[in-house]
């Protein structure tokens, strides 16, 4: 594997274009959490596809799908981003997540069960914390149960943390949005209650949120336990998918306003609420969810809230 271009700050937030000895490229990210230091959090986006073939409608990763990468290719791009900051492999941050979450759906690579595996064999990192974002597409039986195994065997005591990519809660939305037969909330909800043990983290429930797109407690407190899930809220990225298709965010990333009535109902509801909003100059950089830096290159277009950032091409 090797790099050949990179975007962004080493103090904020990193994308790097890697490519395979077969050609194909994917990305990797890295990111702080300011005003936090790089020893208390640090956080990587991995690639688990080539591509995705889901083609959710804000993801600017979902355009083309060439395969899977092998847990050795996956490995490598965390390696990487290890060894250009601590070449002893030594990683002292606090909390180090990795989340599989760059380009693919990891439900879809069963090689993502063996990196879970062979990770804490390879690094050594006291806070390493992985975490699983999906949209459960159905046929991932066996990922899943993989997947609950070893989160028994290797991450039990809140250092894991699973997160189900919802959107909306109606469900014919949702379909428009996740254009894969996925799994149904009833589904999702009697996973995550068998995924969830005590001391573990609540399973996320992830919003990205658009204007028009349905958050309602009702269909919420119908499927899901607040004792066993939280609710994770995020803006809508700017990515040329979600422009495509006239998609606003719901959460105004900039707005002074401290108080939200659809988030006071969800928490009213009894659930744990978190309004996640990073740096929007990593959106700049093109770190955020469903931003895909290849993407921005192909399209010959520009967009003033993202993608701003020079691409410099590298060797290493």
């Amino acid at each position: 594997m090797k790099v050949i271009a990179s975007s962004g700050r080493d103090d904020l937030a990193r994308v790097y274009i890697v490519e395979f000895e077969n050609r194909l490229q994917v990305e990797c990210a890295e990111s702080l959490q300011p005003p936090l230091p790089l020893e208390q959090k640090w956080v990587m986006l991995v690639s688990t596809l080539f591509g995705c073939p889901v083609g959710c409608s804000m993801c600017d990763a979902g355009s083309e799908y060439n395969g899977k990468l092998t847990a050795l290719q996956i490995t490598e791009q965390i390696e990487m981003m290890i060894r250009r900051r601590f070449p002893d492999m030594k990683v002292p941050s606090t909390q180090f997540k990795v989340q599989f979450a760059r380009m693919g759906e990891p439900a879809l690579n069963p090689s993502v069960i063996d990196v879970l595996k062979d990770l804490p064999n390879r690094i050594d990192a006291p806070g390493f914390m992985p975490s699983i974002s999906t949209v459960a597409p159905t046929g991932t039986d066996r990922f899943f149960r993989d997947l609950l195994n070893v989160k028994r065997n290797l991450y039990s005591g809140g250092n894991f943390q699973l997160q189900f990519s919802l959107h909306t809660t109606d469900p014919v939305l949702r379909r428009e949005i996740i254009p894969v037969n996925s799994w149904s909330m009833s589904e999702i909800a009697s996973y995550g209650r068998e995924f969830y043990s005590s001391g573990d983290r609540k399973v996320t429930l992830n919003f990205a949120l658009a204007k028009g797109s349905p958050l309602e407690p009702e269909v919420l407190l119908a499927h899901f336990d607040p004792e066993y899930f939280l609710i994770k809220i995020t803006p809508l990225n700017p990515t040329y998918r979600a422009m495509e298709n006239n998609l606003a965010s719901h959460i105004d990333p900039a707005s002074t306003e401290k108080r939200n009535d659809l988030v006071e109902n969800i928490r009213d509801a009894g659930y744990r609420v978190i309004v996640s909003i990073g740096e929007q100059e990593e959106n700049r950089i093109g770190s955020n969810c469903g931003q895909y830096l290849k993407a921005h290159v192909d399209s010959k277009k520009s967009m003033n809230a993202g993608y701003t950032y020079p691409i410099s091409e590298l060797v290493e």
